[in-house]
């Protein structure tokens, strides 16, 4: 990836990239969104979330990814401990053809921590162009 809808396999998996549990970063994100929680519980969940979500919109940027229909199914298995690098991929489980120019990837993203355990996963569904009718 980056690749058109007619490029894309199924099972095919992708690198989101990587981003930490940064302290500054959560000890905001805690003192403005959530007041009540325990940072020394880890990451909390809307963190987390917004953690993946910077991962996937900074890979799809660069994909002929064209509109995100749905994100469902979220899960979140763990809370990561403040300083904990994550490691977002996705992988790609069915596709759709809609018309000529375009088609549907529904994918499952997950985030995992440096031992390799899962911290959060999703389910999304996106429209990619076909090749030769990207956007310039």
């Amino acid at each position: 990836m980056p690749a058109p809808f007619d490029e894309i396999e199924i099972g095919q998996v992708v690198s989101l990239g990587v981003t930490p549990v940064d302290p500054r970063g959560t000890e905001s994100f805690c003192s403005h969104f959530a007041p009540s929680w325990d940072v020394s519980r880890g990451a909390p969940d809307a963190l987390v979330y917004a953690l993946w979500a910077r991962l996937d919109l900074e890979a799809a940027f660069k994909w002929p990814q064209t509109k995100r229909l749905g994100v469902d199914a979220l899960r979140w298995m763990r809370n990561p401990p403040v300083g904990e690098l994550l490691r977002g991929r996705m992988t790609v489980l069915a596709k759709d053809p809609v018309g000529e120019d375009k088609g549907v990837v529904i994918a499952q993203h997950d985030l995992l921590d440096e031992a390799g355990r899962l911290v959060f996963s999703c389910l999304t569904r996106s429209v990619f162009a076909c090749k030769g009718r990207l956007p310039n």
